[in-house]
């Protein structure tokens, strides 16, 4: 599911984590200690992802202060782009080494908030790939626990790693393996959402969970770019997914809604969705009388204004492309926290009338197109997010092109 972002060494490094508590006191190389007083679940579940270093990242502690805020979900560890079986902060810095997101959290923690991190996302080579095995899978994120200190951990499992069999059989085991050795570790497991609640590849991931007998604190779906129109639309997704976690798990509904979560995508989506504040608050409304587990959203990066405010009709990585005061959408997680957030002049929130621009050179079936590149096709402009040749842009909602709008 997209969302515009625009493995210790050996099994036996695993079982030495197995007190976990050793995890959760770590030390950085600066000597600060990494731990933190763990918040209540509910504040890591109601955590926004936060892509700290990339999509001009905003001041963490400006929102805290603005919304009452105390958690963050991180994006994305990832495997190094260059092989290998070691964490990295989207596949380029390694985080044995790492400064700059420690900073983060020692900001976020400093104000009496922590943070979860996710692995994963869309795009990029997963440790679940790279690494040989759960065991050293774990132990890649195991080392990541104890850099920071964690508390929380997100799988976020979707394209194109969920189509891998071995690979999610690797984070799974991984996510099991964790939550052994982490006492108390709260994990969620992110995946794509469908109008039936989620597709084939992700009721496989759901039905490899089972056969390794692992259960997450959620499974939480992204009912977002699969032709999702509104609120209704995702809290129709939602009750679908619910019965698919009744019947891979043989759960009644009330246990299945305690492991189930939504992780929306807030304003323009990358397929042309608008969700609003309003459309925020109905599924919110549901997933509290439903009692679920998680409330999230894509992204802290993109809640504030863009301008003009509909970013020509567009989708941005660092705005919402809606009408909006900065961290509307934030406010939305506190109060599934349970935590009333500041009052603050309400904003209307039309959907905009997108701006038709410019197309682009027409798409052509025997160019060789890459990352970056730029077509129209059926009156929209198109960008390739990887290497590709004949593949019709729109065609599949997993393919290679972005769509960028109408032209």
């Amino acid at each position: 599911m997209t969302r515009l972002r625009a493995c210790l060494v050996a099994a036996a490094a695993v079982t030495t984590a197995a007190a976990g508590t050793t995890a959760l006191v770590a030390t950085n190389a600066q000597g600060a200690t990494n731990a933190a007083t763990a918040l209540s679940n509910r504040w890591y579940a109601a955590a926004p992802y936060l892509m700290p270093t990339d999509n001009n990242p905003p001041d963490a502690g400006a929102i805290m202060d603005a919304t009452g805020l105390k958690a963050f979900q991180l994006a994305f560890v990832l495997a190094p782009n260059g092989g290998g079986c070691s964490p990295t902060w989207g596949g380029t810095s390694p985080v044995s080494s790492d400064t700059a997101v420690q900073s983060v959290i020692n900001t976020i923690r400093a104000k009496g908030g922590d943070v979860s991190v996710s692995i994963g996302g869309y795009g990029g080579t997963k440790l679940g790939q790279a690494c040989s095995d759960p065991a050293s899978t774990a132990a890649a994120y195991q080392q990541v626990i104890t850099k920071y200190g964690l508390h929380a951990i997100d799988f976020d499992l979707e394209e194109p790693e969920y189509e891998n069999t071995a690979a999610i059989h690797n984070e799974i085991g991984a996510a099991k393996i964790l939550q052994q050795n982490n006492s108390g570790l709260y994990v969620s497991v992110t995946t794509a959402g469908t109008a039936d609640g989620t597709g084939w590849f992700g009721k496989q991931m759901l039905l490899e969970a089972k056969s390794q007998g692992f259960t997450p604190n959620n499974f939480s779906i992204m009912p977002f770019d699969g032709g999702f129109n509104g609120a209704a639309s995702q809290t129709s997704a939602l009750t679908n997914f619910n019965s698919i976690l009744q019947s891979t798990f043989g759960w009644d509904q009330a246990t299945a809604y305690a492991h189930e979560g939504f992780s929306g995508m807030n304003g323009r989506s990358d397929t042309g969705e608008y969700f609003t504040q309003a459309d925020f608050q109905t599924v919110l409304n549901y997933a509290t009388s439903h009692n679920m587990d998680r409330f999230t959203f894509w992204s802290l990066n993109r809640d504030r204004q863009c301008s003009p405010v509909d970013n020509g009709g567009t989708t941005s990585g660092t705005c919402s492309s809606v009408a909006q005061n900065a961290w509307d959408f934030a406010k939305y997680s506190v109060q599934f926290a349970g935590v009333t957030p500041p009052t603050s002049t309400p904003t209307p929130t039309p959907t905009p009338t997108p701006t038709p621009g410019t197309c682009k050179t027409a798409w052509s079936s025997t160019a060789v197109y890459t990352q970056g590149n730029e077509v129209s096709y059926g009156n929209h402009n198109w960008v390739a997010k990887w290497w590709t040749q004949n593949e019709v842009p729109g065609a599949s909602q997993w393919g290679p092109w972005q769509d960028e709008g109408s032209c």
